[in-house]
């Protein structure tokens, strides 16, 4: 970033971006304000008076219900005043907002939607005034000091360059979410209805195929788990070079590490998964599911588990696409809030003994999952690519 100094007051200091679109490149510096000098800051106000309409009423946390009159007409940027602060929100025409979240008006040399840009950059956490439920003050938001570029068509410019990129990103995720859609329908119909034993569609060949037969889980394996880890056995990645994975981090990053030689010590001595093995998580989140790829790593105990799956009768391929259709429960039909061996063992499911038909199964549904995975890396980077593109065509808040 780039400091001038603006020859029509010496005592103005302005800044200029990293980047910037050619046609602005030798204009003025971006103007250093305070965001109360750009718009002025509303509270949100109780709805609870009002009848129910077509006007969205909204809190920190996003849409909440309609009613039949407004607080305010026209574009704002709105930001958490309690709960979520970290979320700002882009409002247009007639809305409602709740105390919990600021609204913006008035805006004074600086397009609505160019605020909104700036607002996904400031760290409002930074200017948290609570200690427990994160809270923040509109005089607080207000003496914030942020870089607006007198020029409006500048202001434009950058807003129509993330409008694009918003699109893009929105038609990717919209994308993913069809994809995830069209997945679960395919699964009602390659699994039979509850109750059925033939589900509605089935491969040419396997048409005039025997029933699908029911078992417990018990008759697949046993489940299984990792020894305990000490937490004096774990460390850092500059240490240990075995990743280390706890529930909070299970699909994900490691929580911590451990040494290889007591990872090959535990591998002596206690169970451990093999290559393909579905590992599920029994505690937190209920049944989310990651396929072992056989890279050492170990997994946090009765958190993680697995079934012990010799495949002679399902193949662990489509014992995957089994578990993503289990209502995860307790033995007695309870809600989960742990799940216990004797919760897995006792679990029915239902399967065709055909092994060729389970990975037929098995590989259609890995193909959509691998489109969806294709489209997810590709929002990954969209975004990734908008932040990098933030940091360049905006000059550093401090």
């Amino acid at each position: 970033m780039k400091i001038d100094v603006m020859t029509k007051d010496k005592d103005t200091k302005t800044v200029v971006p990293a980047l910037r679109f050619p046609e602005f490149r030798d204009g003025e510096g971006w103007i250093p304000n305070k965001i109360d000098h750009v718009c002025k800051i509303g509270n949100g106000r109780d709805y609870k008076h009002l009848s129910a309409g077509n006007i969205p009423v909204y809190g920190s946390g996003g849409y909440m219900t309609s009613v039949d009159k407004f607080l305010y007409d026209g574009e704002s940027v709105c930001v958490g005043r309690k709960g979520t602060i970290d979320k700002p929100i882009f409002l247009t025409g007639k809305f409602w907002t709740v105390d919990t979240l600021f609204y913006t008006y008035a805006f004074y040399k600086c397009l609505p939607k160019f605020l909104y840009l700036i607002f996904q950059q400031i760290n409002w956490h930074k200017y948290n005034e609570a200690g427990g439920v994160p809270s923040l003050l509109k005089t607080t938001i207000g003496n914030i000091n942020i870089f607006i570029p007198n020029n409006e068509s500048e202001q434009k410019k950058i807003v129509d360059c993330f409008s694009c990129l918003d699109d893009l990103i929105s038609a990717v995720a919209d994308k993913i979410e069809t994809l995830k859609e069209y997945k679960k329908g395919l699964m009602q119909q390659l699994f039979p209805a509850e109750g059925k034993t033939i589900p509605a569609i089935r491969f040419p060949e396997f048409q005039n195929a025997r029933e699908w037969k029911q078992i417990k889980l018990r008759d697949v394996g046993e489940p299984l788990m990792c020894k305990r880890i000490l937490k004096e056995q774990t460390t850092n990645e500059a240490v240990g070079n075995i990743p280390f994975y706890k529930i909070g981090t299970f699909g994900g990053n490691p929580d911590a590490y451990i040494s290889k030689d007591i990872l090959e010590d535990y591998k002596r001595k206690y169970s451990y998964p093999n290559k393909g093995d579905i590992l599920i998580s029994a505690a937190g989140t209920i049944g989310r599911l990651v396929v072992f790829d056989g890279k050492p790593a170990y997994f946090q105990d009765s958190n993680i588990v697995w079934i012990g799956n010799s495949e002679t009768k399902i193949l662990n391929a489509f014992l995957y696409c089994v578990y993503q259709t289990l209502k995860w429960q307790t033995s007695d039909g309870g809600i989960v809030s742990r799940l216990y061996n004797s919760d897995l063992k006792n679990m029915t499911i239902i399967f065709p003994e055909n092994k060729i038909e389970q990975q037929k199964i098995a590989d259609c549904l890995s193909s959509v999952d691998e489109l969806i995975s294709t489209e997810i890396a590709k929002l990954d980077q969209l975004k990734a690519h908008k932040k990098g593109l933030m940091q360049q065509l905006f000059p550093k808040l401090q």
